[in-house]
């Protein structure tokens, strides 16, 4: 069933104008665990705002940044937390809370104590009022490129602020790997998410474009809407700059549906010389892809730039990256030599160790257009070995509507392990299955060794007899896929 943003976000404050944090401010983060919902309260306690949350999810990778800041954290949901003295300001949410639990008990606590619900974005817009917000928006890439962004502007001495829908290494925040940079500098950059208006509480100076295309079917019934949302969404700010990666489809069709409305385009493209700033591939080696740059936007710097991350969405990211960068005043050459050397953030393509000659890696990819890419990046990577796609597919509407898109780009593994599904905000559990999948996998490619083992325990487990000495997995996912990278390897050791 497809709903509209509107009833997603059913009862939340709609997207305003970001106004200052003040000093003292309680701000209630609901879902505290999560990446996006984790920054919030970081950048939050940054502005001077006094910060609880709770989440019955438990501790995760997000939490070790707030415990450090000292934010109270509870492991289960409660009226209390809402109805205390004193009682929060704000309650700050996942927006698609609002829709798979109306009842949920603090959200009825807030409702009755008139105390306004917000999306967590708003906390985010609001941390980032008065300073250059640069948002880094698409259906893929956006984690890597904000974080990627977030280094250039913090080498070049700019002391960004950010949000990161990943863990940004320490090298980056100074201090624990956490989804937030504080900085104090004037550009704040944040990964602003299509899903049901997540985006609409950004009114971004500038605005990085890496691709667009359908997904997110439980709002978007099909591509145009998604360029709808885009384009609605951009008509907001229409002084913006826009950075857009020309070479993608979806992007190019954005630009013609906004007709010239942007103040300023910035085209970038693989392939293509006459963008603003172009390149070509020339070398692909493990650790790194050569790119000679084209155009005249690289007409004063060396023509070779060594991106450090596989793949060619990421060289295209790097584009992005750059250009976006020189709109914010540094220099090329500069942007170039912090792009050489990014590492990367969490759970992208983030290799995780290697026991009994298996080497194992964990990504977030839960698109098959991701899928696809992270398996040839990959092999980028690791060339030689056999390859395990290990797959826990992100909501069960997304599994079924994506279905064959998913088996064709799975099987170009070696092998393949579906682990089950993680629901996420899906009230339908019964309309696909992980046998399914794996049995569309094998009807793609009958000689495929793909199965569904079933949970992510025993994903692992199943995993653990079976690979050997060479192979190289892949673990992807959005719920608690990264759990079998970890156990996998302590299975192994």
């Amino acid at each position: 069933m497809t709903r509209t943003a509107a009833e997603i976000g059913a009862g939340l404050a709609p997207a305003r104008e970001a106004r200052p944090i003040r000093p003292g401010e309680r701000i209630h983060v609901l879902g505290a665990a999560g990446a996006g919902a984790s920054a919030a309260a970081l950048l939050g306690v940054d502005a001077g705002a006094i910060v609880s949350g709770c989440d019955a999810g438990g501790p995760s990778p997000y939490t070790p940044a707030l415990d450090v800041l000292g934010v109270p954290l509870a492991w289960t949901h409660d009226p209390v937390h809402v109805t205390g003295d004193p009682p929060p300001d704000r309650l700050a949410v996942t927006k698609a809370l609002t829709a798979i639990a109306p009842d949920h008990p603090e959200l009825v606590a807030a409702a009755s104590q008139g105390i306004p619900l917000e999306p967590w974005q708003q906390v985010v817009a609001d941390a980032a009022a008065g300073r250059t917000l640069v948002a880094v928006a698409g259906t893929h890439g956006k984690s890597t490129t904000a974080g990627w962004l977030t280094h250039v502007l913090a080498s070049a001495g700019l002391d960004p602020g950010a949000f990161v829908g990943a863990l940004l290494p320490a090298s980056i925040t100074g201090g624990l790997p956490a989804t937030a940079r504080r900085g104090r500098g004037a550009p704040f950059v944040v990964e602003a998410d299509e899903y049901a208006g997540n985006f609409d509480a950004y009114r971004p100076a500038v605005v990085a474009l890496t691709t667009i295309e359908w997904d997110h079917p439980d709002v978007f019934a099909d591509r145009g809407a998604v360029l709808g949302a885009f384009a609605a969404w951009l008509a907001r700010v229409p002084e913006a700059t826009i950075v857009a990666n020309v070479a993608d489809p979806g992007v190019s069709d954005l630009l013609d549906e906004l007709r010239g409305r942007p103040a300023r385009v910035v085209a970038t493209a693989l392939g293509d010389g006459t963008a603003d700033l172009a390149a070509r591939v020339v070398a692909s080696e493990p650790a790194f892809t050569t790119l000679e740059l084209l155009g005249p936007g690289a007409s004063n710097v060396s023509a070779a730039v060594r991106v450090p991350l596989a793949g060619a969405h990421n060289a295209a990211n790097a584009l992005v990256v750059a250009a976006t960068a020189l709109e914010l005043g540094v220099e090329l050459g500069v942007a170039i030599e912090a792009i050489e050397s990014f590492e990367g953030v969490g759970r992208r393509l983030e290799r995780k160790g290697e026991a009994q000659g298996v080497v194992v890696y964990d990504d977030y990819g839960h698109h098959p257009t991701a899928i696809r890419a992270t398996i040839e990046a990959l092999r980028q990577r690791e060339a030689g070995r056999r390859l395990w796609a290990v797959y826990e597919p992100l909501t069960y509407h997304r599994t079924a509507a994506l279905l064959d898109d998913f088996a064709a780009a799975l099987a170009t593994a070696d092998a393949v392990a579906i682990a089950d599904i993680w629901a996420g905000r899906d009230p339908d559990t019964t309309i696909i299955s992980p046998e399914a999948l794996a049995e569309a996998v094998r009807s793609v490619r009958s000689d495929l060794l793909a199965e569904a083992p079933g949970s992510v325990e025993a994903t692992a487990t199943w995993l653990a007899s079976r690979v050997k000495d060479g192979d190289a997995v892949l673990v992807m996912g959005g719920g608690r896929s990264y759990r079998i990278a970890e156990l996998l390897l302590e299975a192994l050791a």
